[in-house]
């Protein structure tokens, strides 16, 4: 299981320069976000330390995206493109996410993959190769693990 202070120092080595940018509170507050957007209080298997990152480094990105909002054309610098190159990349880091999620929705439950879509019950009629109905004799019974 890899602790918090463990990812947090992975992120900010992914987030390179970007780090000078970023206080303490905004890993913190990233991680914390991460943790509630995935259902996740520990990372305790690497796709979920994986996911865990990016979600983390996502929420620092519309950190420093707000941040930069407000900033235009300043002596013609275009300062709007880092906004929109945050954006773009917030953007992506979302449909991955998405997308993670729907080719491992296990991962994202605290149930095993086999309970996510509920039990077959059925409904106890039994027929036999006739058609003569034989529900109420004495050697049937309802079969709630179907073979089919």
């Amino acid at each position: 299981m890899t602790t918090d202070s463990q990812i947090r120092t992975l992120i900010k080595q992914e987030v390179k320069s970007l780090a000078t940018y970023l206080e303490e509170e905004d890993y913190n507050n990233a991680l914390n976000d991460a943790k509630r957007e995935t259902g996740w209080s520990t990372f305790s298997t690497d796709f979920k330390v994986h996911w865990g990152k990016m979600r983390a480094k996502r929420h620092l990105f519309f950190y420093l995206a707000t941040e930069t909002a407000r900033k235009f054309k300043v002596k013609q610098f275009s300062l709007d493109q880092r906004f929109k190159h945050y954006m773009t990349l917030i953007k992506d880091m979302d449909l991955d996410f998405v997308q993670a999620k729907e080719d491992y929705p296990e991962e994202f439950v605290s149930v095993d993959a086999e309970h996510l879509f509920g039990t077959k019950i059925d409904a106890g009629f039994a027929y036999d190769g006739f058609g003569a109905d034989i529900t109420y004799d004495e050697d049937q019974t309802v079969i709630i693990n179907p073979s089919d």
